[in-house]
């Protein structure tokens, strides 16, 4: 059971992490004309797309380190 968790919070964590990131950077990446003229401008994508991939990374931490734990003996 303790690898059925740690496999799918590895993977909602992968998830999670990738579409935060890629939507921050295509926020990004189409504000980029007003990035130039107000640089901080680009600071308010990353801190909004950046809780979300902080608890994907979170997420994929605890899957991995679930995954590591030796598996329990039942006699």
């Amino acid at each position: 059971m303790k690898r059925l968790f740690g496999g799918l919070l590895l993977a909602a964590g992968i998830l999670i992490m990738a579409c935060s990131g890629l939507c921050s950077l295509v926020v990004v990446v189409s504000g980029f004309e007003v990035a130039i003229r107000e640089p901080s401008a680009i600071l308010l994508p990353l801190i909004i797309g950046g809780v979300p991939f902080a608890i994907g990374f979170g997420a994929f931490t605890w899957g991995r380190w679930l995954l590591r734990q030796p598996d329990d003996e039942e006699i």
